[in-house]
Parts: C-alpha cells; structure tokens; sequence
C-alpha cells in the first residue's frame, strides 16, 4: 500500500474535538478522517492529502495494556486507511477483526 499511503498523513489528537462529542447517542470516536482536496492545477495530486487523525485518550481508556492498545490502533487505522481508499478493511488486511469501534 506504499503508492496509496504516500498521499495520507496521520496524526495523533489528545481527544476529539467538542463538536464530535456533540451527539450522546453514538460512541466516543477513535479516530477520523479528514479528506482531502484535489488539485485543479494537477489532477493526479492532491493539493491537500487526506489525513487519518487517531485520538490518545480514548484509545487508551479502551485498551487494557500496551498489548491491545497495540492491537486496537492498528485496527482502528486499518478501517480509517480503507475508508480513505474506500475498500473494505478486510481488503487492507486480510486478518483484520472487526469489533474496534
């Protein structure tokens, strides 16, 4: 996947922003992706790259050592990676589990 991650960043946020958490129905986001934009100057290239924001905090509430935090993380950037590409996970990874959301 080296071609298509050459156009993603990631970055880590300490928790989601206060307009995430504005509905209580749905459960506390571990990451996002934020899109990119495409340049008009050169199709093929973007002149944003999309980005794959994972949060710390509620990763690491959810995890119950560095083991599953490990786990989870990967997970949670399998699905945000095949979301960006839109595939699904078990495309990126063929031994991907769901159950990290």
């Amino acid at each position: 996947w080296e071609a298509e991650l050459a156009h993603v960043e990631f970055a880590v946020q300490e928790v989601p922003e206060a307009e995430e958490l504005a509905d209580d129905s749905s459960p506390l986001p571990l990451a996002r992706v934020v899109p990119g934009s495409a340049d008009p100057r050169n199709p093929g290239r973007p002149a944003t790259p999309a980005r794959i924001v994972v949060y710390r905090r509620p990763l690491m509430a959810r995890a119950e050592d560095d083991d599953e935090l490990s786990d989870l993380v990967f997970g949670v950037v399998v699905e945000e990676f095949a979301s960006v590409l839109g595939l699904d996970p078990e495309t990126i990874d063929p031994g991907y589990r769901e159950g990290f959301d």
